[in-house]
Formats: structure tokens, sequence, C-alpha cells
């Protein structure tokens, strides 16, 4: 909607959002109507509209089989749009139209915000399958007409209360419709099950919602009074209410068709099983993050044992060996840390890359520097928990061989997200600028421990590349490709 307003109209920014606003609404009109919406703007040189948003029905069949966004129709040919957007009217008069055979009722609304008629909405009814209206089908197209004049007044949508389409309860969820003291007038069948979900034993037309409601919720004390109001429709809102084990999200629309409040819309659906759902998965987040700060506290409490065990180490070697499991679980505990704190499988790993250098540039022989450039990104756990162990294992190989004992030096860890939308990957280097490797060395063959860990879970559980060598200078080049999921999917 934005391109097609902007190119062909002379619509401001502020015009542009209160067309949003009532795009975001107009499912509701469309569903109490029967019928289907598309939003018509006059041109910038006034000679043709643009449709730039369509709506079906919920409730009804189509008029429309075609999509009618960025159709241009020049002015005249429709002239019951003419008449709204010039006299600033709804526009009913006229005999139905015939499209494929089916005969559809054309109506036209005109948008008008600030005193000014941006478009106008054609309304379109397949009266393919009319017959006698219900009592239910009367109280929606009242409250369809209803809608219909606030917005040819300017005063629907409500500004500043966009409407979330999916999460915002809908009139087949539930519909009751109340007159201006808020007292029941009608109340579609979903709507009394879920209030008798809520504990109401009776009918609710004749009755004030907003007292019947409160007497249905727990006792709150001065919040019972907000709570009468709200479910009066008084105001636009949303608002859930629970009670007897049940809980109904409502939201209330007033009426003003002619600038006087006349009652109310509420609409409301029974969301009782979808927050038990939230419930059970809030707890279980919980119980996630509590077993990750368990696994933590227990590596760490294993970590202490190793430590303590390479003290008692007659063995230079056996208490060098001990030093490296240390660290090695010290990487584990830190992914699990972050996890803990996290309400998904996932971690920001450039927190724990950082974490990672400053516990190995510990046992850094002399005064070699780290750091990181780039970033890793968001990472799920099962790729950061073996990329940390990765880590540590080629960082502390440069440490311990790169360099003499007193000598200065840098180890730099880098970082880059590459690949392409269907294989996106996570390429790191890390360089030193040490002595570099020997003249026969073969990374894929040689035989210390670290870096058979190192291959073992780069290629084994990380689906990745690993490769070691000398750096164009000076020193040694590690390069890792590793397939990872995108950051921005969840």
């Amino acid at each position: 909607m934005n391109d097609l307003v902007r190119q062909h109209t002379a619509l401001s920014d502020s015009d542009l959002e209160w067309l949003h606003l009532l795009v975001s609404e107009w499912q509701l009109l469309s569903d109490l109507s029967f019928a289907d919406l598309v939003l018509w703007v006059p041109t910038l040189d006034g000679t043709r509209y643009v449709s730039v948003a369509q709506m079906r029905p919920n409730t009804g069949p189509t008029s429309y089989q075609d999509d009618m966004v960025g159709h241009l129709v020049p002015r005249g040919r429709r002239p019951m749009l003419d008449s709204a957007l010039d006299e600033g009217r709804i526009v009913r008069e006229g005999d139905p139209e015939w499209r494929e055979e089916v005969p559809v009722r054309v109506e036209s609304i005109p948008v008008r915000r600030e005193g000014r008629v941006l478009g106008v909405i054609a309304r379109n009814t397949n009266l393919l399958t009319v017959r006698t209206p219900s009592r239910l089908e009367l109280t929606y197209l009242q409250s369809a007409s209803d809608l219909a004049q606030m917005i040819a007044a300017g005063t629907f949508p409500f500004p500043g209360q966009q409407v979330d389409m999916d999460a915002s309860p809908r009139a087949g969820d539930g519909l009751i419709r109340l007159d201006a003291d808020g007292v029941v007038q009608y109340a579609s069948p979903n709507a009394l099950s879920a209030y008798h979900r809520l504990g109401l034993a009776a009918d609710l037309v004749g009755h004030h919602l907003g007292q019947a409601t409160a007497e249905l919720a727990p006792a709150r004390g001065p919040v019972d009074e907000a709570l009468v109001k709200l479910a009066s429709g008084w105001a636009p809102r949303e608002f859930e209410v629970e009670g007897n084990d049940g809980v109904i999200q409502l939201r209330a629309i007033p009426l003003k068709p002619k600038g006087t409040h006349i009652g109310s819309l509420v609409l409301l659906r029974d969301v009782t099983e979808l927050r038990r759902r939230e419930r059970e998965l809030i707890t279980k987040d919980a119980t996630i993050r509590e077993i990750h700060h368990r696994v933590k506290n227990n590596l760490q409490t294993v970590a202490a044992l190793l430590r303590l065990q390479s003290r008692r180490m007659d063995s230079e070697q056996g208490r060098e060996a001990l030093n490296e499991a240390v660290r090695r679980v010290g990487s584990i505990a830190i992914v699990h840390e972050t996890l803990s704190q996290n309400l998904d499988e996932r971690v920001q790993f450039d927190e724990i890359a950082d974490r990672v250098l400053a516990m190995v540039a510990e046992i850094s022989p002399g005064k070699v520097t780290t750091r990181r450039t780039g970033r890793f990104g968001i990472l799920d756990a099962e790729v950061a928990t073996p990329l940390s162990m990765v880590l540590t294992e080629i960082l502390q190989n440069a440490l311990e061989h790169a360099f003499d004992q007193a000598e200065q030096g840098v180890v730099e860890v880098g970082a880059v997200r590459g690949g392409s939308r269907t294989d996106p990957r996570l390429i790191v280097t890390v360089q030193d600028n040490g002595r570099g490797l020997p003249e026969d060395f073969d990374p894929q063959r040689a035989g210390n421990l670290g870096l058979q860990i190192v291959r073992t879970l780069v290629e084994g559980e990380l689906g990745g590349t690993f490769d070691m060598v000398r750096a164009a200078e000076r020193g040694t080049r590690v390069l890792l490709d590793i397939p990872v999921r995108p950051e921005k999917q969840h």
C-alpha cells in the first residue's frame, strides 16, 4: 500500500498512517457486512482512482475472485465512487451489478480524516445466497452500518489504537451488542458460551455487562470499578477477564455513528486453552533455564576438582593435562551459563567468544594480546557448545606453541556471517603472529589431542571444514567454515 499511495496519490505520510490504521481494523467491517471491501484513493491528477487495499469477509462468499490491489479506474466509470468522494456521504443508490452471473450490491463509504475525504471504500456484497437474516445477522449488519457512518465521519478507527488482527477477537469468535447504558441487547452463541465458561448461569441479554463481568471475576477491590467501566464499552480497550478457571479476551468498541454514544460492540473469545499453554511454556522455559544453570554449576564443580587434583600432581605433564581439561570444561560451562539467562535455545555468541578469549589468555606464557574482530551473531545451542570448545582448543594451541616464554605477540579471532540465503555460513579465523608452522605440518594428520578434538567437532558435529596454514607474513592462520541458521529465523 505504501508504494501505491506514494506513486499515484498526493496523500501525506500522516494520511497514509490513517489508512494503515483503517486497514488494520477493516476485517471487522468486512465480516459484519458479509461483504468485500476495496479501498480506492484518487490519483495525484484527480482523473483516476487506484485501489490500494482489499479485504474479503470470513462470514460470507466473496464478490471478487481476483486481486483488485493496484487497479486503476478512470473517474466517471464508477459514479458511486465519485459521489462518495465529492459529497462526503455514504452512497447506496443504484441497482446490483452482475459479475460472472453473480449479483453484487455495491455501496461507497468515504474515508474521512480531519475533515478531508482521503478515499472511498467500495463495499461489495454477494447477493447470490441472500435469505431472511437471523437475529445475529441483523445485529452484524446494524453494527456494520454504525461503523461505516463513523468511518465517513472520521471517528473510526480510533487514533492510537493499532490493532493486531491475529491477536484480537474477531466477530465470529463472539459478539455482544450493548446499549448506551452498557446493557446487553444481543449476545451471539459463542459469546454466551464464553461467559458460561466464566461461570455465568443465566442469559446475558438484559443484564449490565460490566457488572455481570465484575461479579464473575475474582474480587479485586477498587479494580472492580475499572472492570465494570471497561466491560461497559465506554472506551476502546482490550482486556482479559479470568474466573472459574476460564479466561476470555474482550475488545470494546464504542459506537458513535452520529457523534452521540448509542452503545458499544464487544468482541470476545475464549482464550483459556491458549493461556494455559502459554503458562506451560513459561514453566518449561524456566525449567530449561534451571537445568542449564545446574549443568553450569556442576561443570564448575568438576573444573574445581580437576584444578585441585592438578595441584597435587608431581608430574608437570600430568598437571598441564589436567589444566587443559579445566579449560575445556570451562568453555562448555560458559555456554550453559549464557543459555540459563535466555528464553530460547539460541545465544549471542560474541559474548561467549570474548569470555573464552579472556579465559584462555590467562595461560599466556608471555605478553600475548588477544582480540576479536567481526561478529559471530546469534547461534543455536547445538552450534555454540562445540564451537566454544573448538575456539578454546585453537586459542590454547596458539598461545602455547606460537610464542616463546617471554615473547610478545597478538592472537586475533575474526568472525563473518556469509554464504547465501539458502546456505548461510559462519567463517571464523584465528591468526597469530608467532613462529609459524613446521614445514612438514599437516593439520589433517596432526596427532595432538587438541587438534583431534577440533577436527572431530568441526567436521563431525558442526558439519563444517577446518584448515590450518601459514599466515601471509608471519604466524599461523586457522580457518573454520561452518553452516549456521539465519539470525532472523525463530
